[in-house]
């Protein structure tokens, strides 16, 4: 008996022993699955957060780049009604450049009849003055000869 009492007992302890490896596996397991949750988890949680970052990013870089494009815009527009405004003021001064060099031309025509004038009129003088000289000289040789 006693034989059987040691195999029962061998038994009753490889049983034992089979036993806590089956629970420690299943709670290796458990462990397992529950590790493999809070894991999968908490990549999801990452990933939103990541995707919300992306997001918030994006819409931060998309209103910075409409930003950019209005003062652009805005710029623009100014530097084209400021070339307007000197293609107008350019187009002005040439306009008066003509009309200046037409006047210059006017004068410069006056000036020469001026000169022509005046030429004709210093030899109607010395005809007048040769005439009267004459007139005088020949009234004084006939005025004494009475």
């Amino acid at each position: 008996m006693s034989n059987e009492t040691v195999t029962y007992s061998l038994e009753s302890v490889l049983k034992e022993i089979k036993d806590s490896i089956k629970e420690v596996n299943q709670k290796m397991d458990t462990l397992q699955q529950d590790v493999n949750q809070k894991i999968d988890t908490l990549q999801k949680d990452v990933n939103q957060k990541i995707d919300t970052l992306q997001k918030d990013v994006n819409q931060k870089i998309d209103t910075l780049q409409k930003d950019v494009n209005q003062k652009i815009d805005t710029l623009q527009k100014d530097v084209d009604q400021k070339i307007d405004t000197l293609q107008g003021d350019v187009t002005e001064i040439k306009i008066a450049q003509v009309e200046i060099k037409s006047e210059v031309k006017d004068l410069k025509e006056q000036v020469r009849d001026m000169k022509g004038t005046q030429k004709n009129q210093i030899w109607a003088l010395i005809t007048l003055l040769g005439g009267s000289l004459i007139t005088v000289s020949l009234r004084a040789l006939f005025s004494n000869n009475p």
